[in-house]
């Protein structure tokens, strides 16, 4: 039981923050929600990963003490939105490359870049204590990636070639990253055909259970006509060549049970491919965009008013902050609610940290990390990535608010994955104990 009267109002404050982030959500599907608890009571880390909406707070509640590096342009930018060191991974880029970069953009917006560096931060500390390293140890590591990102920014912002700041590929990869990025060329498409779907009557279907939930006539018709006006929006020059390849042959629902979709009603759409032969179906997947937690904390009418609906906004910030993005990436409308739509793509392998226990491997991995976040900050501008709501280089207006105390930036992150690290495994406890005694409502 929580019975300090500091760690009572933190509870009652961590409380008020879930229902206002979690409680429609929860109200309507309090088992997903019981799932996402549990997973998030296994560790700090996991409960870090399920919380950006209390970092968000938190970050407000601070008032933006201690962050001398926001400027009229620093703090409108295109960001992540919930970066942290699990974040990165593995896809296939809309010309047939495997690239490891930052991964799952739900929570894009546009913002403070520091809140973006500043999570990273917070989640190497949570992710060091777990490997028993030192504060020092954990000081190195932040530096190392603030250096990386620094350095990275600061090249970008005085033209470097792509030659010289290339992105992570089988070719140029090294250590986990490129071992992340073999075990996804290991996958086939096939695989994953095999493990969602089985062949019936000559022709692929959904298997039955696993997860997959059949849908009546009406809900089935929606979901065609929504699929019908997502293919709408798909860029023209990453679609299918062949017509047939949007024909749809199976449908069926499934509901999020993971830490950041629970609640969240989504469908699977196996599409015929480019070719006749059943190893080459696509399986799509249509999920309800939610509102990012950073929204709550921007107030600019500005951002908001520049997106259609929490779909449209995901894909266009996805395509922002990512050169090259699946080519299936787009957006629609579902019962009056946007979603995201997106490619299940068997290629996708998330960085594993469970085996990264060497400093010195760890060191270059989260220096890795870094100069993979620059490059994210540096394609989301009007310059690269055509979108207007950030009509500067993002590159050069990071670069020079950093110049100006390079070093003091580097400690600002470390003084903060310390801080917001204990911060985090306090309130990790905090939750255990409300959850486990019924104090979060309608659970």
């Amino acid at each position: 039981m929580v019975t300090d009267s500091k760690d009572a109002q933190r509870g009652e404050e961590i409380l008020a923050v879930f229902d206002s982030a979690f409680g429609e959500l929860l109200a309507a599907d309090p088992a997903a929600f019981r799932l996402k608890f549990r997973k998030m009571a296994a560790s700090a880390f996991a409960f870090y990963r399920g919380t950006a909406c209390l970092y968000y707070h938190d970050l407000q509640a601070a008032g933006g003490r201690g962050d001398p590096f926001l400027t009229e342009q620093t703090a409108r930018v295109w960001i992540h939105g919930d970066l942290h060191a699990e974040n990165f991974g593995t896809y296939m880029d809309a010309n047939g490359r495997l690239v490891f970069n930052v991964n799952d953009f739900d929570e894009a917006f546009v913002g403070p870049f520091t809140w973006d560096v500043k999570r990273l931060a917070g989640s190497l500390a949570l992710i060091g204590y777990t490997k028993a390293l030192s504060d020092g140890q954990i000081s190195g590591l932040v530096r190392a990636y603030a250096d990386a990102y620094r350095e990275r920014t600061r090249a970008l912002a005085t033209g470097a070639k792509d030659d010289e700041v290339p992105p992570f590929t089988l070719d140029t990869a090294t250590g986990p990253l490129l071992g992340a990025l073999r075990a996804a060329r290991a996958h086939t498409r096939v695989g994953l055909l095999d493990s969602m779907t089985e062949v019936r009557d000559y022709e692929r279907r959904f298997t039955a259970g696993g997860g997959a939930v059949e849908l009546d006539a009406a809900t089935r018709s929606r979901v065609l006509d929504a699929f019908d006006a997502y293919l709408e929006t798909l860029p023209p020059g990453g679609r299918e060549p062949r017509p047939d390849a949007y024909r749809v042959k199976d449908v069926v629902g499934r509901r999020g049970v993971g830490i950041g979709s629970a609640g969240l009603p989504s469908y699977n759409i196996l599409l015929e491919g480019h070719s006749d032969a059943l190893e080459n179906d696509i399986v799509i997947y249509m999920k309800r965009g939610q509102t990012p937690a950073v929204a709550r904390h921007v107030t600019d009418p500005a951002i908001s008013g520049y997106f259609r609906h929490e779909g449209h906004r995901t894909v266009i910030s996805q395509r922002a902050l990512q050169a090259a993005s699946d080519p299936w990436l787009g957006w629609t409308e579902l019962d009056g609610a946007g979603q995201l739509v997106a490619e299940v793509s068997p290629y996708a392998v998330d960085l594993d940290w469970s085996d990264i226990d060497d400093p010195e491997q760890a060191t270059a991995v989260v220096g890795d990390l870094g100069r993979a976040t620059a490059t994210m900050h540096a394609a989301a501008d009007v310059e690269e990535s055509g979108h207007s709501l950030v009509p500067f280089s993002t590159e050069r207006a990071i670069d020079a608010a950093i110049s100006a105390d390079a070093d003091g930036f580097t400690e600002m992150l470390v003084d903060f994955a310390h801080d917001y690290g204990a911060r985090a495994r306090a309130d990790h406890q905090i939750f255990v104990d409300l959850f486990r005694n019924g104090r979060i409502a309608g659970l």
